[in-house]
């Protein structure tokens, strides 16, 4: 699809959609493949071609099946194809399993691909949190596809996707240093345990792996921000990430340049100064996260209400404008309690918190040992606070929790009466950041009492 859009050649296109229209065909190409070369086709170590997404032809596809990273670029190159093709059916087919994975397979992280048995997805609402595989390179793909899912729609909730899987799973793969990586990203973990685990799952980012598809891949994704950040479509200027950051544009008639100054993700003031090479009648679109409540809008000081502009999750301004108009969004960040659904048997009991774009955690180094032992009230108050000598300066989460006592002395395993509880300070940094200082455990998903 890139060397079509580079050269205008409709060979590469055809081939594209030939790619997609012969998977999940029969006979399959595998099974020829695999007797050509004197094996036997039942015999395909993957034990079925759900792994390879080739179970039946994509158009019938329903649910986000076997091998996460690969079902990723497939989905991309579907959305690809049916955006240039016009290809109703394609685009049906993205949007249905574009729900099932953001509605029923998808971690609050936006990690995708719940087992390391495979690297895949496995079944409707099966988010176990110590075992997620949420494969770094996994999340790189949802960021792909949300990217190409929001250019065809202009939906919001599409950005909102790939802003909680950049912010969470992608960078948690990568230290702050950017010099160590995780592979598996999951969202529960206790060192001992996985000592006892095959593969890449571990508690320290590692320099390399034998299989090192996810160090260089974070590379080229961060080096290519600016693509998903800003967009142009129709007379039309699109902001779909806050960041530090200047963005020149062409609209076609009239050059843009925008210049926009924050503090996100620690506060939400966005300000966003709109430079048009000569005035100009043109729309700025600005997403307002689906996590944010209360948000406000200013140009040039006078306030837009929000509750006409909104459309599909972007506030859309269309204007005269003029070099020095300056555009003021204030998102406001909150600390919010998250809970799944009630069939993601993992996490029942259980809150996780976000600020902002930012999921949180707890770790080791902050809460002591033992962290399933401890429990946040539901009426407990959370206060944030940004720390600037902390991990580079991160925002942290704290409030007042309990904690089981824990005896100092062996004893029966079981018995008849519960442990004593205790007041305890509980203290959360964005998970994103985790596994920065010493190895040790670190919790996601908090019991709730």
């Amino acid at each position: 699809m890139k060397l079509w859009r580079a050269t205008g050649d409709k060979r590469y296109l055809r081939l594209s959609k030939y790619f997609l229209d012969e998977r999940g065909r029969r006979p399959h190409y595998y099974d020829a493949e695999a007797t050509a070369r004197g094996e036997d086709p039942a015999g395909f170590w993957a034990g079925g071609y759900g792994y390879l997404q080739a179970h039946v032809p994509v158009r019938r596809q329903r649910t986000a099946e076997g091998h996460a990273v690969r079902a990723m670029y497939l989905f991309s190159a579907m959305a690809d194809v049916a955006g240039e093709t016009g290809d109703a059916e394609l685009l049906a087919a993205c949007k249905r399993l574009w729900r099932n994975v953001t509605e029923r397979r998808m971690y609050v992280t936006g990690g995708v691909g719940s087992s390391a048995a495979g690297e895949r997805f496995t079944f409707d609402y099966d988010l176990p949190n110590e075992s997620a595989y949420a494969e770094t390179c996994a999340a790189i793909g949802l960021v792909f596809w949300a990217h190409r899912m929001l250019h065809l729609t202009g939906d919001g909730r599409c950005a909102d996707v790939m802003e909680r899987a950049l912010y969470n799973a992608v960078l948690a793969g990568v230290s702050l240093d950017g010099g160590r990586f995780f592979y598996a990203n999951p969202l529960a973990v206790v060192p001992d345990a996985l000592r006892f685990q095959k593969g890449p799952m571990t508690a320290e980012r590692q320099e390399w792996f034998g299989c090192a598809c996810c160090p260089p891949n974070v590379a080229r994704l961060l080096a290519s921000l600016p693509r998903y950040a800003y967009s142009v479509a129709d007379g039309q200027a699109w902001v779909h990430l806050y960041a530090q950051s200047r963005a020149a544009l062409d609209l076609g008639p009239v050059k843009v340049l925008l210049t926009q100054a924050t503090g996100y993700p620690w506060r939400g003031d966005v300000c966003i100064a709109v430079t048009p090479e000569h005035p100009a009648r043109f729309v700025l679109c600005l997403r307002v996260p689906s996590w944010c409540e209360g948000a406000g809008l200013r140009v040039n000081g006078a306030p837009v209400a929000l509750t006409t502009a909104v459309r599909k999750g972007y506030a859309r301004v269309r204007r005269l404008w003029s070099p020095g108009d300056l555009v003021e969004l204030e998102l406001p960040m909150p600390v919010r309690r998250v809970y799944a659904h009630p069939r993601v048997r993992a996490d029942a009991g259980r809150v996780a918190l976000q600020r902002g774009p930012l999921v949180y955690c707890l770790e080791q180094s902050d809460n002591g040992a033992a962290l399933d032992s401890i429990a946040l009230p539901q009426a407990a108050p959370l206060r944030a606070m940004h720390e600037a000598d902390l991990l580079g300066g991160v925002t942290v989460v704290s409030g007042r929790g309990v904690k089981a006592a824990m005896s100092p002395r062996a004893g029966p395993l079981y018995v008849r009466r519960g442990p004593r509880a205790r007041a305890a300070t509980v203290r959360a940094v964005p998970y994103c950041t985790w596994g920065n200082r010493s190895a040790g455990e670190m919790l996601v998903w908090v019991r709730e009492c």
